[in-house]
Protein backbone atom coordinates (compact mmCIF):
# COMPACT_ATOMS: atom_id res chain seq x y z
CA UNK A 1 0.00 0.00 0.00
CA UNK A 2 1.30 3.47 -0.96
CA UNK A 3 1.58 5.80 1.97
CA UNK A 4 -0.12 9.24 0.38
CA UNK A 5 1.97 11.67 2.92
CA UNK A 6 5.21 10.14 0.71
CA UNK A 7 6.79 12.48 -1.70
CA UNK A 8 6.11 9.73 -4.34
CA UNK A 9 2.67 10.16 -4.09
CA UNK A 10 2.90 13.95 -5.52
CA UNK A 11 1.83 14.40 -9.27
CA UNK A 12 3.67 16.60 -11.87
CA UNK A 13 1.51 19.77 -12.81
CA UNK A 14 0.19 20.23 -15.14
CA UNK A 15 -2.39 17.66 -14.63
CA UNK A 16 -5.40 16.88 -16.39
CA UNK A 17 -8.25 15.41 -14.20
CA UNK A 18 -11.48 13.91 -15.74
CA UNK A 19 -15.09 12.82 -14.02
CA UNK A 20 -16.11 9.80 -16.61
CA UNK A 21 -19.31 8.44 -16.21
CA UNK A 22 -21.65 6.55 -18.41
CA UNK A 23 -23.22 9.35 -20.33
CA UNK A 24 -21.13 12.22 -20.29
CA UNK A 25 -16.85 12.98 -19.02
CA UNK A 26 -16.11 16.15 -17.58
CA UNK A 27 -12.12 17.04 -18.01
CA UNK A 28 -10.24 20.17 -16.13
CA UNK A 29 -6.83 21.07 -16.30
CA UNK A 30 -4.46 22.48 -13.31
CA UNK A 31 -1.63 24.47 -14.35
CA UNK A 32 -0.11 24.62 -10.78
CA UNK A 33 -1.47 23.85 -7.10
CA UNK A 34 -2.87 27.35 -7.22
CA UNK A 35 -4.58 28.28 -10.10
CA UNK A 36 -8.67 27.19 -10.63
CA UNK A 37 -9.06 24.45 -12.98
CA UNK A 38 -9.58 25.14 -16.39
CA UNK A 39 -12.07 23.66 -17.53
CA UNK A 40 -13.52 22.16 -20.98
CA UNK A 41 -17.06 21.26 -22.35
CA UNK A 42 -18.62 18.54 -21.33
CA UNK A 43 -18.00 15.60 -23.91
CA UNK A 44 -20.78 13.14 -24.63
CA UNK A 45 -18.81 9.41 -24.30
CA UNK A 46 -20.80 8.49 -26.93
CA UNK A 47 -19.58 10.67 -29.89
CA UNK A 48 -16.10 9.60 -29.44
CA UNK A 49 -15.46 5.65 -29.86
CA UNK A 50 -12.48 6.06 -27.16
CA UNK A 51 -11.51 8.29 -24.28
CA UNK A 52 -8.00 8.90 -25.96
CA UNK A 53 -10.08 10.24 -28.67
CA UNK A 54 -12.21 12.80 -26.66
CA UNK A 55 -9.19 13.84 -24.71
CA UNK A 56 -7.19 14.65 -27.86
CA UNK A 57 -10.41 16.08 -29.88
CA UNK A 58 -11.64 17.81 -27.30
CA UNK A 59 -9.15 18.72 -24.50
CA UNK A 60 -5.54 18.52 -26.08
CA UNK A 61 -6.43 20.13 -29.49
CA UNK A 62 -7.99 22.47 -27.88
CA UNK A 63 -5.28 24.15 -25.44
CA UNK A 64 -1.41 24.78 -25.51
CA UNK A 65 -0.74 23.36 -22.15
CA UNK A 66 0.10 19.72 -22.30
CA UNK A 67 -0.59 18.17 -18.84
CA UNK A 68 2.09 15.14 -17.59
CA UNK A 69 -0.08 13.89 -15.13
CA UNK A 70 -3.91 12.56 -15.23
CA UNK A 71 -6.23 11.76 -12.33
CA UNK A 72 -9.00 10.15 -13.62
CA UNK A 73 -12.41 9.32 -12.10
CA UNK A 74 -14.47 6.40 -13.68
CA UNK A 75 -17.80 4.84 -13.79
CA UNK A 76 -16.40 1.21 -12.57
CA UNK A 77 -13.92 -0.85 -10.56
CA UNK A 78 -10.60 -0.53 -10.93
CA UNK A 79 -8.90 -3.57 -11.40
CA UNK A 80 -5.92 -4.31 -13.88
CA UNK A 81 -4.39 -2.27 -16.72
CA UNK A 82 -7.82 -2.29 -18.64
CA UNK A 83 -10.54 0.05 -16.90
CA UNK A 84 -13.81 -1.16 -18.26
CA UNK A 85 -16.73 1.26 -17.49
CA UNK A 86 -19.78 -0.10 -16.15
CA UNK A 87 -22.16 1.60 -18.57
CA UNK A 88 -20.44 2.89 -21.95
CA UNK A 89 -17.65 0.85 -24.60
CA UNK A 90 -14.94 3.12 -23.00
CA UNK A 91 -12.01 1.15 -21.73
CA UNK A 92 -9.19 2.98 -20.10
CA UNK A 93 -5.51 1.69 -20.97
CA UNK A 94 -3.40 3.93 -19.04
CA UNK A 95 -0.08 2.58 -20.30
CA UNK A 96 -1.42 3.09 -24.34
CA UNK A 97 -1.91 6.54 -22.80
CA UNK A 98 1.90 7.41 -22.34
CA UNK A 99 2.33 7.05 -26.11
CA UNK A 100 -1.18 8.46 -27.78
CA UNK A 101 -1.42 11.86 -24.94
CA UNK A 102 1.77 12.34 -23.72
CA UNK A 103 0.76 11.95 -20.73
CA UNK A 104 3.61 10.37 -18.13
CA UNK A 105 2.06 9.75 -15.10
CA UNK A 106 -1.80 8.22 -14.58
CA UNK A 107 -3.82 7.70 -11.68
CA UNK A 108 -6.98 5.98 -12.28
CA UNK A 109 -10.07 6.02 -9.47
CA UNK A 110 -13.82 5.42 -9.01
CA UNK A 111 -16.34 7.98 -10.05
CA UNK A 112 -17.93 8.04 -6.73
CA UNK A 113 -14.39 7.97 -4.68
CA UNK A 114 -13.94 12.01 -6.17
CA UNK A 115 -17.47 12.46 -5.12
CA UNK A 116 -16.70 11.67 -1.93
CA UNK A 117 -13.38 13.57 -2.03
CA UNK A 118 -15.75 16.45 -3.23
CA UNK A 119 -17.80 16.45 0.28
CA UNK A 120 -15.00 17.87 2.14
CA UNK A 121 -13.63 20.06 -0.99
CA UNK A 122 -16.54 21.99 -1.05
CA UNK A 123 -18.72 24.82 1.19
CA UNK A 124 -21.95 24.32 2.55
CA UNK A 125 -23.05 27.35 -0.24
CA UNK A 126 -22.63 24.15 -2.81
CA UNK A 127 -25.09 22.15 -0.72
CA UNK A 128 -29.05 22.17 0.28
CA UNK A 129 -29.85 20.16 3.70
CA UNK A 130 -32.35 17.89 3.63
CA UNK A 131 -33.48 17.56 7.72
CA UNK A 132 -31.49 16.04 10.12
CA UNK A 133 -28.83 17.51 13.52
CA UNK A 134 -25.73 19.16 13.02
CA UNK A 135 -22.37 17.47 11.12
CA UNK A 136 -20.21 15.54 13.18
CA UNK A 137 -17.01 17.03 11.83
CA UNK A 138 -14.82 13.95 11.82
CA UNK A 139 -17.64 11.70 11.69
CA UNK A 140 -17.75 8.85 8.49
CA UNK A 141 -19.92 10.40 6.11
CA UNK A 142 -21.69 8.49 2.47
CA UNK A 143 -21.99 10.04 -1.09
CA UNK A 144 -25.08 8.35 -3.28
CA UNK A 145 -26.19 9.22 -6.62
CA UNK A 146 -28.72 8.54 -9.16
CA UNK A 147 -27.25 9.20 -12.62
CA UNK A 148 -26.49 6.83 -15.46
CA UNK A 149 -26.49 4.51 -12.92
CA UNK A 150 -26.67 4.81 -9.07
CA UNK A 151 -23.12 5.53 -7.30
CA UNK A 152 -21.79 4.85 -4.00
CA UNK A 153 -19.22 5.59 -2.04
CA UNK A 154 -17.98 6.22 1.43
CA UNK A 155 -15.54 8.49 3.45
CA UNK A 156 -14.10 8.22 6.69
CA UNK A 157 -11.51 10.01 8.71
CA UNK A 158 -8.57 8.39 10.28
CA UNK A 159 -5.27 9.36 11.13
CA UNK A 160 -5.97 12.91 10.48
CA UNK A 161 -6.64 11.71 6.84
CA UNK A 162 -9.85 11.75 4.89
CA UNK A 163 -9.89 7.98 3.27
CA UNK A 164 -12.67 7.62 0.52
CA UNK A 165 -13.98 4.15 0.50
CA UNK A 166 -15.02 2.92 -3.43
CA UNK A 167 -17.29 0.14 -4.12
CA UNK A 168 -20.30 -0.87 -5.79
CA UNK A 169 -22.96 -0.21 -3.52
CA UNK A 170 -25.47 0.60 -6.78
CA UNK A 171 -26.16 -2.86 -7.08
CA UNK A 172 -27.06 -4.12 -3.83
CA UNK A 173 -30.90 -5.88 -3.47
CA UNK A 174 -33.76 -3.25 -2.96
CA UNK A 175 -37.04 -5.49 -2.47
CA UNK A 176 -40.95 -4.23 -1.72
CA UNK A 177 -41.96 -3.72 1.79
CA UNK A 178 -45.24 -1.42 1.53
CA UNK A 179 -48.22 -2.61 0.04
CA UNK A 180 -47.98 -0.50 -3.27
CA UNK A 181 -44.72 -1.78 -3.97
CA UNK A 182 -45.83 -5.39 -4.21
CA UNK A 183 -48.43 -4.11 -6.48
CA UNK A 184 -45.25 -2.26 -8.63
CA UNK A 185 -42.63 -4.08 -8.14
CA UNK A 186 -43.99 -7.54 -10.16
CA UNK A 187 -43.73 -5.14 -13.21
CA UNK A 188 -39.73 -3.94 -12.84
CA UNK A 189 -37.43 -4.95 -15.58
CA UNK A 190 -34.91 -7.14 -13.45
CA UNK A 191 -31.57 -8.24 -14.29
CA UNK A 192 -30.85 -11.86 -14.34
CA UNK A 193 -33.87 -11.99 -11.99
CA UNK A 194 -33.02 -9.86 -9.12
CA UNK A 195 -33.49 -5.97 -8.59
CA UNK A 196 -30.83 -3.81 -7.48
CA UNK A 197 -31.17 -0.51 -6.31
CA UNK A 198 -29.49 0.76 -9.47
CA UNK A 199 -32.42 -0.84 -11.72
CA UNK A 200 -34.39 2.00 -10.13
CA UNK A 201 -32.58 4.64 -8.57
CA UNK A 202 -30.38 6.09 -11.98
CA UNK A 203 -32.17 7.37 -15.17
CA UNK A 204 -33.11 4.27 -16.84
CA UNK A 205 -34.30 3.27 -13.33
CA UNK A 206 -36.63 6.27 -12.89
CA UNK A 207 -38.18 5.11 -16.53
CA UNK A 208 -38.32 1.35 -15.35
CA UNK A 209 -39.85 2.48 -12.65
CA UNK A 210 -42.95 4.70 -14.09
CA UNK A 211 -43.51 1.58 -16.57
CA UNK A 212 -43.67 -0.13 -13.74
CA UNK A 213 -46.61 2.16 -12.07
CA UNK A 214 -48.33 2.38 -15.15
CA UNK A 215 -48.46 -1.47 -15.77
CA UNK A 216 -49.64 -1.69 -12.11
CA UNK A 217 -52.43 1.13 -13.13
CA UNK A 218 -53.37 -0.64 -16.30
CA UNK A 219 -52.27 2.07 -18.27
CA UNK A 220 -50.01 3.50 -20.98
CA UNK A 221 -46.62 4.80 -20.30
CA UNK A 222 -46.46 7.74 -22.35
CA UNK A 223 -43.06 9.16 -21.30
CA UNK A 224 -40.10 7.71 -22.20
CA UNK A 225 -36.86 9.84 -20.28
CA UNK A 226 -36.26 10.49 -16.83
CA UNK A 227 -35.97 14.68 -18.21
CA UNK A 228 -40.17 14.25 -19.17
CA UNK A 229 -40.60 12.27 -16.05
CA UNK A 230 -39.48 14.53 -13.51
CA UNK A 231 -40.66 17.51 -15.15
CA UNK A 232 -44.48 15.79 -15.44
CA UNK A 233 -44.04 14.83 -11.62
CA UNK A 234 -43.11 18.12 -10.53
CA UNK A 235 -45.37 20.64 -12.65
CA UNK A 236 -48.22 17.16 -11.73
CA UNK A 237 -49.33 17.12 -15.06
CA UNK A 238 -48.58 13.18 -15.27
CA UNK A 239 -50.30 11.07 -12.50
CA UNK A 240 -48.30 8.28 -13.21
CA UNK A 241 -44.92 10.24 -13.25
CA UNK A 242 -45.66 12.13 -10.03
CA UNK A 243 -45.98 8.51 -8.42
CA UNK A 244 -42.88 7.30 -9.86
CA UNK A 245 -41.40 9.76 -8.30
CA UNK A 246 -42.59 10.01 -4.83
CA UNK A 247 -41.69 6.10 -5.03
CA UNK A 248 -38.58 7.24 -6.38
CA UNK A 249 -37.84 9.82 -3.18
CA UNK A 250 -38.91 6.96 -1.13
CA UNK A 251 -36.55 4.44 -2.08
CA UNK A 252 -33.87 6.82 -1.89
CA UNK A 253 -34.60 7.33 1.43
CA UNK A 254 -34.49 4.05 2.17
CA UNK A 255 -31.18 3.12 0.75
CA UNK A 256 -29.68 6.23 1.94
CA UNK A 257 -30.10 5.24 5.67
CA UNK A 258 -29.20 1.62 4.87
CA UNK A 259 -25.71 3.19 4.01
CA UNK A 260 -25.94 5.60 6.58
CA UNK A 261 -26.29 2.23 8.91
CA UNK A 262 -23.27 0.45 6.97
CA UNK A 263 -20.83 3.67 7.71
CA UNK A 264 -22.84 5.36 10.68
CA UNK A 265 -22.52 8.08 8.78
CA UNK A 266 -22.47 11.37 11.33
CA UNK A 267 -20.78 13.55 9.41
CA UNK A 268 -23.92 13.04 6.67
CA UNK A 269 -24.93 11.09 3.85
CA UNK A 270 -24.92 13.28 0.36
CA UNK A 271 -26.87 13.09 -2.47
CA UNK A 272 -24.90 14.50 -5.58
CA UNK A 273 -25.87 14.02 -9.77
CA UNK A 274 -28.05 16.21 -11.99
CA UNK A 275 -31.26 14.07 -11.07
CA UNK A 276 -30.60 14.94 -7.19
CA UNK A 277 -30.66 18.45 -7.99
CA UNK A 278 -33.47 18.37 -10.31
CA UNK A 279 -36.26 16.64 -7.35
CA UNK A 280 -34.41 18.56 -4.49
CA UNK A 281 -38.72 19.93 -3.62
CA UNK A 282 -39.50 16.11 -3.86
CA UNK A 283 -36.72 15.39 -1.30
CA UNK A 284 -37.90 17.88 0.60
CA UNK A 285 -41.23 16.15 1.15
CA UNK A 286 -42.05 14.53 4.52
CA UNK A 287 -41.30 10.79 2.48
CA UNK A 288 -37.62 11.23 1.95
CA UNK A 289 -37.18 11.76 5.97
CA UNK A 290 -39.98 9.25 6.92
CA UNK A 291 -38.04 6.13 4.74
CA UNK A 292 -34.73 7.14 5.88
CA UNK A 293 -35.53 7.46 9.47
CA UNK A 294 -37.52 4.19 9.36
CA UNK A 295 -34.69 1.93 10.53
CA UNK A 296 -36.16 0.73 13.90
CA UNK A 297 -34.12 -0.01 16.34
CA UNK A 298 -32.07 2.44 14.97
CA UNK A 299 -33.99 5.32 14.30
CA UNK A 300 -33.31 7.76 16.65
CA UNK A 301 -29.59 7.96 15.65
CA UNK A 302 -31.31 8.00 12.10
CA UNK A 303 -32.96 11.36 12.80
CA UNK A 304 -29.86 13.28 14.07
CA UNK A 305 -27.85 12.36 10.54
CA UNK A 306 -27.96 15.37 8.14
CA UNK A 307 -28.73 14.73 4.59
CA UNK A 308 -27.34 17.24 1.64
CA UNK A 309 -27.80 17.60 -1.96
CA UNK A 310 -24.74 19.06 -3.49
CA UNK A 311 -25.47 21.67 -6.09
CA UNK A 312 -22.53 22.22 -7.36
CA UNK A 313 -22.46 21.18 -11.33
CA UNK A 314 -18.76 20.06 -11.49
CA UNK A 315 -19.02 18.27 -7.62
CA UNK A 316 -16.47 15.13 -8.76
CA UNK A 317 -13.59 17.59 -10.74
CA UNK A 318 -13.60 19.59 -7.96
CA UNK A 319 -12.80 16.98 -5.39
CA UNK A 320 -10.25 15.96 -7.69
CA UNK A 321 -8.34 18.80 -7.59
CA UNK A 322 -7.93 18.92 -4.48
CA UNK A 323 -6.66 15.41 -4.05
CA UNK A 324 -4.14 16.71 -7.45
CA UNK A 325 -3.19 19.52 -5.69
CA UNK A 326 -2.52 17.80 -2.30
CA UNK A 327 -2.33 14.01 -2.57
CA UNK A 328 -1.11 14.18 1.08
CA UNK A 329 -4.54 15.49 2.52
CA UNK A 330 -6.62 12.23 1.36
CA UNK A 331 -5.81 8.49 2.47
CA UNK A 332 -6.22 7.11 -2.03
CA UNK A 333 -4.36 4.14 -2.01
CA UNK A 334 -2.82 3.73 -5.38
CA UNK A 335 -1.41 0.04 -5.45
CA UNK A 336 -2.60 -1.27 -8.77
CA UNK A 337 -4.17 2.21 -10.03
CA UNK A 338 -1.15 4.36 -10.71
CA UNK A 339 1.08 4.02 -14.44
CA UNK A 340 4.22 5.84 -14.53
CA UNK A 341 6.01 5.60 -17.73
CA UNK A 342 8.98 4.75 -16.43
CA UNK A 343 7.16 1.30 -15.39
CA UNK A 344 7.57 2.00 -11.69
CA UNK A 345 4.33 1.87 -9.92
CA UNK A 346 3.66 2.55 -6.18
CA UNK A 347 3.48 0.18 -3.99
Amino acid sequence: MSNPADPEAILNFPILIGDIGGTNARFAILVDAYAEPKQFPTVQTADFATIDEAIQTSILDKTSIMPRSAVLAVAGPVDGDEVKLTNCDWVVRPRAMFDNLGLEDIVVLNDFEAQALAVVALGEEHMVRIGGGEVEPEASRIVLGPGTGLGVAGLIHACHTWIPVPGEGGHMDLGPRSPRDFEVFPHLERIEGRISGEQILCGRGLVNLYRAVARAEGVEARLSTPAEITAAALDQSDAMATEAVSLFVVYMGRVAGDLALVFMSRGGVYLTGGIAQKIIPALKSPAFRQAFEDKAPHSAMLRDIPVFVITHPLAALTGLAAYARTPARFGVVTTDRRWRVDGSAMQ
